[in-house]
């Protein structure tokens, strides 16, 4: 029966992608539109004198570009660089002008990952739904020396040193589709110009593989760290409001946590009320989610600190082109 329902989910959902192929014809031409405005250049982009790295995908959808954005801070930051982070601040309530993130402000505020990046790397982080004066802001108010985009390879009006694109190893390209039909926001072919791809768990020719390696237990409430074994064999609650929570439960099963899973929609603002559940089990969460928590947090709530291993021939390449 079960395996019956699925089929008829897969079906349903096969049925309304092809019933919104108009629409994804649509937004393929606008967007190609607006591409060739820029490149011939009817509509500007706006260049600087400081490395602009953009970090972003060709799809909708989680593909782990905010931890890559974060160890590329890091990086840059051992090597006594002044590293700037933009972002439009997805998720936050944050209009208008620029908006300096630190470990202080509302996740609600900024958006979950903003403060993520500004809490786990300790860089100057920027939220603007115009990148392009997020990227100013950060030159002329702070001077720094290198700025890195989470997301952000579809903002044409912003100028780029660096284009990288992530993409997710397990979905790849979903069906192929653009929106609302499938994930892509730009065709595959788009790929090609970028100057770097990283592939966020898989390994593809052409392609440099990363992947987000567990390294802690952390508690919210205390800061107390524990080792990835803590857990091991005890039953906990285990929460995730990201793109592929399961890929998150999968993470804790193999640290041999015994999880009794609850997911939530991607950049989920959670409450006090989603976390009180009857059995009182530890609850461990993603650190994109925990961020959002500190507010009503307990000795209960623990997240899982990762971070990301990056090629050292792709981070030698990448040190080369920021140079010139």
């Amino acid at each position: 029966m079960v395996i019956i329902k699925m089929m008829m989910d897969l079906n349903t959902r096969s049925i309304v992608n092809y019933l919104l192929l108009p629409i994804s014809a649509v937004f393929y031409l606008l967007s190609f539109v607006r591409k060739t405005l820029y490149h011939i250049g009817l509509l500007s982009t706006h260049n600087f004198n400081v490395p602009v790295i953009v970090v972003g995908n060709i799809t909708v959808g989680g593909s782990g570009k905010t931890p890559i954005v974060i160890a590329l801070a890091g990086h840059f930051k051992q090597q006594g660089k002044k590293i700037g982070v933009v972002s439009r601040g997805y998720g936050g309530t944050h209009i208008q002008g620029s908006l300096l993130v630190d470990r202080n402000t509302s996740a609600s505020l900024s958006g979950d990952e903003p403060l993520l990046i500004a809490t786990q790397s300790d860089v100057l982080v920027m939220v603007n739904k115009n990148r392009t004066q997020a990227v100013r802001d950060l030159i002329t108010q702070h001077r720094v020396d290198i700025i890195i985009s989470d997301d952000g390879l579809q903002h044409y009006a912003m100028g780029r040193s660096v284009e990288i694109a992530v993409v997710d190893g397990e979905h790849r390209f979903g069906n192929g589709l653009f929106l609302p039909s499938g994930p892509l926001r730009e065709p595959v072919a788009r790929l090609k110009s970028v100057d770097f791809i990283i592939n966020n768990g898989a390994q593809y020719v052409g392609e440099y593989t990363s992947k987000l390696v567990p390294k802690l237990f952390i508690n919210l409430y205390t800061g107390v760290t524990q080792p990835l074994n803590f857990f091991e064999k005890i039953v906990c609650h285990s929460v995730a409001g990201i793109a592929h929570p399961q890929r998150f439960f999968d993470t804790l099963s193999e640290l041999g946590v015994l999880v009794e899973p609850h997911a939530f929609a991607d950049h989920y603002s959670f409450t006090e009320k989603d976390l009180n559940f009857v059995e009182d089990y530890p609850i461990i969460m993603s650190a994109k989610d925990c961020v959002k928590c500190r507010q009503f947090t307990t000795k209960q709530i623990w997240y899982l600190h990762s971070e990301v291993d990056l090629d050292v021939d792709l981070l030698t390449k990448l040190d080369e082109k920021i140079v010139k």
